[in-house]
């Protein structure tokens, strides 16, 4: 059931979306990233410590994903991906729970990438870039144990002295 659910969650977001992908060259979604963990509605003790996301097209036209997140105890966790923006399922590798990712760019400042991990959905992120370039947000959209459907928001500000 739940899985059943993700997908037609993932069919509505998607359909909604171009035929064709936009190119990863040149959009405001590149950059460094920092979480505001105040904009979380996690109580502060269980709000992770930090969390970066960097956004950079390879040279082959890939989209590369790197996360970093110290959860609230100080423990590391990172993740990192090379995807073809068609939507195509590539690997994940780190020690974040994700293993495959699907990922597509509708517009230069829109990204939605569905996150899979040992077999099961886990969710689906739609990113957004504001108008200035200087803020992401990340809606996440995840199913509770019980198959309550939940929608998350994170925002990011871009960190504009990271240079990789």
């Amino acid at each position: 059931m739940k899985a059943t659910l993700t997908a037609l969650l993932t069919a509505i977001v998607l359909h909604v979306a171009p035929a064709h992908a936009a190119p990863a060259a040149g959009s405001p979604l590149a950059g460094h990233w920092v979480l505001d963990t105040n904009s979380l509605l996690a109580p502060p003790e269980a709000r992770p410590k930090s969390v970066t996301l960097d956004f950079a097209t390879a040279p082959d036209g890939k989209w590369t994903t790197r996360v970093d997140i110290v959860d609230p105890s100080g423990n590391k966790m990172q993740g990192e991906s090379m995807l073809s923006l068609d939507g195509t399922p590539g690997r994940a590798t780190g020690n974040y729970w994700v293993d495959v990712i699907a990922a597509k760019m509708p517009a230069p400042n829109v990204l939605v990438m569905q996150f899979v991990y040992q077999g099961i959905p886990r969710s689906t992120r739609v990113y957004s870039v504001s108008a200035d370039g200087k803020v992401l947000t990340e809606t996440e959209a995840y199913f509770k144990p019980d198959g309550t459907p939940m929608l998350r928001t994170a925002l990011f500000n871009r960190d504009p002295g990271h240079h990789p």
